[in-house]
C-alpha cells in the first residue's frame, strides 16, 4: 500500500508515506487505491482510498490536504484544509501540525522535504516543465520563510518515469541546451532518430543540488516499469486508455 523512505523515517515528529496504487477499493483502469481528485474515478471511491491512506498518517481525512497542480514552480504556505477551491500551485510547505501535504503524481516526480529541527516539512509536484522553471528551489524558499534552512533540508524522490522509459522529441530537447549546455548530460540516445530517452530524476537531482538542500534521497522507482504498483501516464498513453488513476505521496508533522 506504500513505500516509505528509511531517512525520512529515521527524522523525528514525521510521518510520510508515498502510497502505491495498491489497497484501496478503485476498479478498472484505476485499480485500486486512486487518490486522484482530478481523475474521472467514481468520487466514492476516491473518497474511501484517500480515507485510508490519512487513517495511515494519522490526520482527519480532510486534513490530507491536495493542490491543484499546474506545473508552476509556485509554493503555498498551508495551516489547514483550504476553506475553499484548492489553489493552483505546485508545492506546499507547512509548520503545522497534523495536516498531510499531499502530492498527486503518475509519472511526474513526488518531493517530500523535511527540516525535522525547525519542524517544517514540504512537498512539491516535480515534472519536467516545474523542475525545469524551478520548483524545487521555490519550495526550499518558502520553507525558509517558515524558518527552515536548506542546509539542513532532507529531500526525498518518490516514484518517477525513469530514464529508460522517458523519450522526448527534439524541441524538448533544444529547449533544455538553449538554457543551459550542460544539461545535454541528462539525454541519452534512443531508438529513433532526433529524439533522446531523458532522465528527470537525475535532472531533479541538479535541481536539489543547486537549491542547496543538504541531503537529496532518489527512492529509484520508476512508474513506468512497475504496472502492479504504479500508475503511469505514459503507458497509459500508448495503451491509448482514456484515463489514468494518481499516486498519493505526502508527509505530516506529528
Amino acid at each position: 500500500m506504500f513505500i516509505t523512505s528509511p531517512d525520512l523515517a529515521a527524522e523525528p515528529g514525521i510521518r510520510h508515506a508515498f502510497f502505491t496504487r495498491e489497497g484501496g477499493v478503485s476498479t478498472g483502469i484505476y485499480a485500486s487505491l486512486n487518490g486522484g481528485l482530478g481523475s474521472a474515478d467514481d468520487p466514492v471511491a476516491i473518497t474511501e482510498n484517500r480515507r485510508r491512506m490519512a487513517a495511515h498518517l494519522q490526520v482527519e481525512p480532510s486534513h490530507l490536504v491536495n493542490i491543484h497542480q499546474v506545473h508552476s514552480a509556485d509554493a503555498e504556505i498551508v495551516s489547514g484544509p483550504w476553506p475553499g477551491e484548492r489553489p493552483k500551485a505546485d508545492a506546499m510547505v507547512a509548520v503545522a501540525k497534523g495536516v498531510a501535504l499531499g502530492i498527486s503524481t503518475a509519472d511526474c516526480g513526488p518531493i517530500l522535504f523535511a527540516d525535522s529541527e525547525a519542524r517544517v516539512i514540504g512537498a512539491a509536484h516535480a515534472g519536467w516543465k516545474g523542475a525545469f522553471t524551478g520548483i524545487v528551489g521555490a519550495t526550499v524558499t518558502a520553507m525558509e520563510k517558515l524558518g527552515a534552512r536548506r542546509e539542513r533540508i532532507l529531500a526525498v524522490l518518490g516514484p518517477t518515469i525513469g530514464p529508460k522509459a522517458y523519450e522526448v522529441g527534439p524541441e524538448f530537447i533544444e529547449r533544455f541546451k538553449q538554457e543551459n549546455a550542460t544539461y545535454a548530460r541528462f539525454f541519452h540516445a534512443s531508438e529513433r532518430p532526433a529524439h533522446a530517452m531523458f532522465d528527470l530524476p537525475a535532472f531533479i537531482a541538479l535541481r536539489a543540488q543547486e537549491a542547496g538542500i543538504g541531503r537529496f534521497v532518489d527512492l529509484a522507482l520508476c512508474t513506468y516499469s512497475d504496472e502492479q504498483r504504479f500508475y503511469s501516464y505514459r503507458r497509459t498513453t500508448h495503451r491509448t486508455e482514456p484515463d489514468y488513476g494518481r499516486l498519493i505521496s505526502a508527509i505530516v508533522l506529528s
